[in-house]
């Protein structure tokens, strides 16, 4: 029976792993159906490369950074169990490529290729693990220690903060130093609007996202006794109440309602494993509020160029989420209880901060030296020209 249950747990977590890679063709496709057609390839191609970048970078330096755990022994040794650890660290570089991934969408359309594969390195291999390991890993005791203080551990079942939040704040550090696209924002006023280039690529990102987002959140548990239905219902309603609220905030705009399912996602990660679902539908609905608003902030009145809205997207409703799981999980409001509002303040706060420190840190450093944009020339031509050599439709492109 123990092999049994080695065998299934090892292939549970490994559906999981499959799942969330292919949510980062989800990542590529919602970058591609929205930035200009001139910088479709470019999205494609960075999506994909970061995540080769991320695996040797989370393989060797950023797994045992957060789980103090390293592949450097013989092959017999890792397949014993199964291999669970080696399918562990699978399942869970899906999540850590998220990082780069995310960041992606914030920083498209004027971002030089080499030096944001080199930021992931560093991001993937450090930044990201260090507090990986600091909620998920029980490093330096802080766990304890705000146990201790605030009467419960930060709770983040599937990553609002860990993952989201933290890749939406490196993302505003990243925009913020690499400055808006060319013709953006005009001196006298006048905001250029930059369209999309395809809704439905847009929308099967969206899609692709929000279903490998149930192999994101549920199998979470990383063994089988522990899969809960709970967190299924609970990312399900939170994916409706997004997209609801969105559509309406929004008014129609497809933009928004295809956004508005992964606001929701993104918000119910941290508490998913604890909340009633009629609280996880609020948790989403306001998440949806939230990208909406904050959106349009940040592109029209703010003048931030975050192309996808990484920042209101991953970091403001990934901090939400984990504000939210120490509202909704109490048992006072239908939740199973266990966490407190005041641990998750802190544990929220503490992964932001890091986080945007962490990007001003690695985007500072490598635009100091390497520089971070593509020239003005490069940009008025497009990614795809000027670093892949090839458009999205080059056969067309010819015979115009």
């Amino acid at each position: 029976m123990d092999q049994v249950k080695q065998g299934t747990d090892a292939l549970f977590i490994l559906l999981g792993a499959i799942m969330v890679l292919a949510m980062h063709a989800g990542f590529a496709f919602l970058e591609l159906g929205t930035v200009r057609k001139k910088n479709q390839v470019n999205a494609l191609v960075k999506i994909l490369v970061d995540f080769a970048v991320s695996t040797i970078a989370y393989f060797f330096v950023g797994y045992t950074v957060a789980y103090g755990v390293d592949f450097f022994s013989g092959a017999e040794t890792l397949a014993q169990k199964n291999g669970y650890e080696l399918v562990k660290f699978f399942f869970l570089l899906t999540f850590a490529a998220a990082i780069p991934a995310i960041v992606s969408g914030g920083i498209a359309e004027r971002a030089r290729f080499q030096p944001q594969l080199l930021a992931t390195a560093l991001l993937v291999g450090f930044i990201y693990p260090l507090f990986e390991g600091v909620v998920w890993g029980g490093k330096f005791e802080l766990q304890a220690w705000l146990k201790g203080v605030a009467g419960a551990e930060f709770h983040d079942f599937a990553g609002s903060v860990v993952v989201h939040a933290v890749g939406g704040w490196i993302g505003l550090a990243a925009v913020l130093l690499l400055g808006a696209r060319q013709n953006r924002y005009r001196k006298d006023g006048a905001m250029s609007a930059h369209p999309p280039s395809s809704i439905p690529f847009l929308a099967l990102g969206a899609w692709i996202l929000a279903v490998g987002w149930f192999g994101f959140n549920v199998m979470s548990a990383q063994t089988i006794d522990k899969i809960s239905g709970l967190v299924a219902v609970n990312s399900l309603m939170a994916m409706v109440g997004g997209t609801l609220v969105a559509v309406v905030m929004g008014k129609n705009d497809p933009g928004f309602a295809y956004n508005g399912p992964l606001a929701g996602l993104v918000a119910v990660c941290a508490g998913s494993d604890l909340m009633h679902p009629a609280g996880a539908l609020v948790v989403g609905g306001v998440a949806g509020a939230i990208f909406v608003s904050l959106f349009t902030l940040t592109q029209n009145r703010w003048k931030i160029d975050d192309v996808l809205g990484v920042w209101p997207l991953h970091g403001l409703c990934g901090a939400w989420g984990g504000i939210a799981c120490g509202i909704f999980g109490q048992t006072a409001l239908g939740g199973l209880g266990g966490v407190t509002l005041g641990a998750q303040l802190i544990g929220t706060l503490a992964g932001v901060a890091w986080a945007f420190a962490g990007g001003l840190v690695v985007y500072g450093v490598i635009k100091a030296v390497l520089g971070l944009r593509l020239s003005q020339e490069e940009e008025y031509e497009g990614a795809d020209l000027s670093i892949h050599r090839i458009g999205a439709t080059p056969d067309r492109e010819v015979s115009w």
